[in-house]
């Protein structure tokens, strides 16, 4: 029988799994307008953040936040059992989007 050993979280763990909600959160527009064929803002393209890049580049970029999410919520020993993980990984996915929200509602098509 093999036992779990938990260990208390600490604060930077939290940080990380707040982190890692943005990053998983900021990954899904850049993957939904990447495989539309959609020009989409990256920090790619010009000027970083507002301007257009490629499908391609939204895709890879899609990767990269995956990627960096994925880390985040090891480095932040997240698990589904910790309701407080959850919370703060929410809470991330939230925010992010709020904000996002707001930066494109004022982008002219």
């Amino acid at each position: 029988m093999q036992t779990e050993v938990i260990q208390k979280s600490k604060w930077y763990h939290y940080v990380a799994t707040l982190f890692a909600g943005i990053f998983l959160a900021n990954s899904i527009p850049h993957y939904v307008n990447g495989i539309s064929g959609n020009q989409f803002p990256s920090p790619f393209a010009n000027p970083p953040g507002f301007g257009n890049s490629s499908p391609t580049i939204n895709v890879l970029w899609r990767a990269a936040n995956l990627f960096f999410g994925y880390l985040l919520l090891r480095l932040g020993r997240s698990r589904l059992k910790d309701s407080v993980s959850l919370l703060i990984i929410f809470a991330g996915i939230v925010g992010v989007g709020i904000m996002l929200s707001l930066a494109f509602s004022h982008r002219v098509p």
